[in-house]
């Protein structure tokens, strides 16, 4: 997040920046962006702005320059039936929810039904942990945070839409390495059948027993995982309608509005090392530094 925040400097130098621009904040919500990305990020604002005939580039520019880079060109041109933004909203109500009461979850920081991109009719920011280890309950909040949208429309539509089958997929990955590769499952045991070096190959390192085994526990993970999400959503299901009703209305929500309508999230999050840009060694914060890493990461 520190590099992060000394690149945006360096982008943004050339940038009439508004006084209102928190830097800091902008490298909290570009967790996993590169040099480019950030630098895309700064033109793509500076666009918006120009755009809009603004005299500086406003903290909302930026706002939509990353809602751009993640999720794709806005497309309020696209015709969208009052049933189906209803429904979208439940569904991305149904994942902030999920993400609000789950310790383990990312934290929110906006969700929106604003259709983006080709696909995209609406989705769920989350700000997530600069991590590399998972735990099996980490992982597990994760699969109920993702399964959140299809267990929403589940409860209040007694009915499930295709929506959802981008979250389904992501699902699938995580269960099958939590039961094939991270050895997470106590009836497969401590294994992995994981090889780099058999990436290309057609074969199967087990045989078709455990192949059915190994189908069985995933199915089995998931199925818990989904109860888990619908048990949730059923005890938190004024939270999810409230928070529908605000979408429809609004149609994006910051986390600030979230704990307006249903208050905190239960559980602290974990604040990043307390290092300011201006902490760093003089090697790194020197803008030419900066400048030079930039450029060889683009």
């Amino acid at each position: 997040m520190v590099g992060r925040e000394a690149i945006f400097k360096v982008h943004l130098e050339p940038i009439k920046k508004s006084d209102n621009l928190d830097i800091h904040k902008l490298a909290e919500q570009t967790s996993g962006f590169a040099g480019a990305d950030i630098a895309n990020v700064c033109n793509e604002a500076a666009l918006i702005a120009a755009r809009k005939n603004k005299e500086a580039v406003d903290m909302q520019d930026f706002q939509d320059a990353i809602d751009r880079i993640i999720g794709g060109l806005e497309k309020r041109n696209k015709i969208i039936s009052p049933e189906e933004k209803e429904i979208i909203a439940y569904h991305e109500a149904g994942h902030a929810i999920c993400g609000w009461y789950l310790e383990h979850a990312y934290p929110l920081l906006k969700v929106t039904v604003v259709p983006r991109g080709t696909a995209a009719l609406g989705y769920a920011q989350y700000t997530p942990k600069e991590q590399y280890l998972y735990n099996t309950d980490q992982l597990m909040d994760q699969i109920c945070m993702t399964l959140g949208g299809r267990a929403s429309e589940d409860i209040f539509f007694g009915k499930i839409s295709t929506g959802a089958s981008n979250d389904l997929q992501q699902i699938t990955k995580i269960a099958y390495s939590m039961v094939t590769v991270y050895g997470m499952n106590a009836k497969v045991g401590n294994i992995s059948f994981y090889d780099p070096a058999q990436e290309n190959y057609f074969t199967k390192p087990y045989s078709e027993e455990t192949g059915k085994m190994i189908d069985e526990e995933v199915r089995k993970l998931i199925d818990n995982a989904y109860e888990i999400t619908k048990k949730l959503l059923t005890d938190k299901k004024e939270d999810v309608e409230k928070l529908a009703k605000e979408l429809l209305k609004k149609e994006v929500l910051f986390k600030s509005d979230v704990e307006a309508l249903i208050g905190k999230r239960p559980f602290e999050e974990k604040k990043a090392l307390d290092i300011k840009v201006e902490d760093l060694p003089d090697a790194i914060n020197t803008p030419t530094s900066a400048t030079n890493e930039t450029e060889s990461s683009i």
